[in-house]
């Protein structure tokens, strides 16, 4: 069967169907694939049903793999991804709560990563959608006065905000914890060599250099509620065996609810980053 490929909104997404898991590991796909994400943002390969081994070598052949470090998988660069604690480590599947904020993978890292591959196992018809929300769309959709406003701007991005957001019911101890995490200070506007801007906004932004911090946190919530508005997102409605690919580096993500005892299963691979905010 022919492969097609559809784009899914106006600002991002492009779903491919017609290509099977074993079709993906060759140059020619990888070098598809990384196209259609420049211009898409997400590529999502509708039931592909890809194993775990083509999984590595197609993320092998789009960038650098990451190691996941907390083996729980055979293969050292698969994360299982599960709220459920008899799949995954407890402690684990609480943190990842805060998978139901907006945010981009590795925004407390001096190199955000460049790229998440993401494919259902298994799914939950009552919740656990992905969206994603182009802040690349978004910072261009801005006027020029606010593009002079926020230019120059920089932001501290820590664990510590994301998990207060997730968990506000929490212990001094855990929040002392979250603490002893390194923090990062990034620029508001992320432009590329290219030339090309994008808002590193997300649950880890907690302040804004220079401003004080009502002022930084409004500026901040403001810029998300914005970024996150309907024209700018995409809502994926997973199927079994959908592998979902997205540039993490301008597209926020989040999950939508669902239970902590839910069958939902992902496997996941993450692309090393290759560029420094800048």
């Amino acid at each position: 069967m022919p492969s097609t490929a559809t784009p899914l909104s106006t600002h991002v997404g492009l779903e491919i169907t017609g290509l099977r898991g074993r079709d993906l590991p060759t140059p020619a796909a990888a070098a598809d694939c990384l196209k259609a994400l420049e211009q898409y943002g997400v590529v999502v390969y509708r039931e592909a049903h890809i194993g775990d081994q083509d999984l590595v070598a197609f993320s092998r052949l789009l960038g650098d793999v990451a190691p996941n470090p907390t083996g729980e998988h055979e293969l050292p660069e698969i994360a299982t991804i599960t709220l459920d604690p008899s799949k995954t480590d407890a402690v684990r599947a609480w943190y990842r709560q805060g998978n139901f904020l907006w945010h981009i993978d590795g925004a407390t890292e001096e190199l955000p990563q460049k790229a998440t591959l993401l494919t259902a196992r298994e799914v939950d018809p009552n919740g656990g959608d992905t969206e994603f929300a182009s802040t690349y769309a978004a910072y261009d959709a801005l006027s020029e006065e606010e593009k002079a406003r926020i230019d120059g701007l920089r932001v501290v991005h820590s664990f510590a905000a994301a998990q207060q957001r997730a968990h506000p019911d929490t212990t001094e101890e855990q929040r002392a914890a979250w603490a002893r995490v390194p923090v990062r200070e990034h620029p508001l506007v992320w432009t590329r060599r290219t030339g090309r801007r994008s808002l590193l906004l997300g649950a880890t932004a907690g302040e804004v250099i220079g401003m004080p911090a009502s002022e930084g946190q409004d500026l901040l919530k403001r810029l998300l509620d914005w970024s996150t508005q309907p024209r700018f997102v995409l809502r994926h409605q997973w199927r079994p065996g959908d592998l979902v690919i997205w540039d993490n580096t301008g597209m926020l993500h989040r999950a939508t609810p669902f239970a902590a005892t839910s069958r939902r299963l992902m496997h996941r691979t993450t692309l090393v980053g290759e560029v420094a905010v800048a």
